[in-house]
């Protein structure tokens, strides 16, 4: 009986599927950079309390806003690092409840810049956030875009 239900396709059950939360493959991690004998690049950043920067203030080249710090840095480095350098130069940022989100800017293939939102940190965090260990990398950051951090 048992070779009859073999034969007519009634082997064996699949396994049921993985368990979690989270169904989606996981991401490619990059390989880590070399920071010995890799250059590092230089990321724009640009601050704002309250909000993000409008893609009109981008607008025009060399008129960028005002509040730009420049970080010399590798596109390994993660949220996490970038919101400790922001930190550094931003007493907004230091607050302890402050929340930093984070957006590239660049050029669309018109010329017009995008702001696009690609995570949020917390100053200090009580527990590990989801986007603290995301690299730019990860984030498909290319050099010559700028980094707009809006401070909440």
């Amino acid at each position: 009986m048992a070779e009859t239900a073999r034969r007519q396709g009634g082997g064996r059950p699949l396994p049921p599927p993985p368990r979690g939360v989270n169904q989606q493959p996981p991401r490619p991690k990059t390989e880590p950079v070399d920071r010995e004998k890799t250059c590092p690049l230089l990321l724009r950043v640009f601050t704002k309390t309250g909000g993000h920067h409008t893609k009109e203030d981008y607008a025009v080249r060399g008129k960028e806003p005002k509040d730009e710090v420049q970080i010399y840095t590798w596109k390994d480095a993660n949220l996490r690092e970038l919101t400790d350098l922001v930190k550094e130069v931003s007493v907004a940022a230091r607050r302890r409840d402050a929340r930093l989100s984070f957006a590239f800017v660049y050029p669309d293939k018109n010329g017009r810049f995008i702001v696009r939102q690609v995570g949020q940190t917390m100053s200090y965090p009580n527990r590990k956030q989801p986007d603290d260990s995301k690299t730019l990398a990860d984030l498909h950051f290319e050099i010559g875009d700028y980094l707009d951090v809006a401070i909440y």
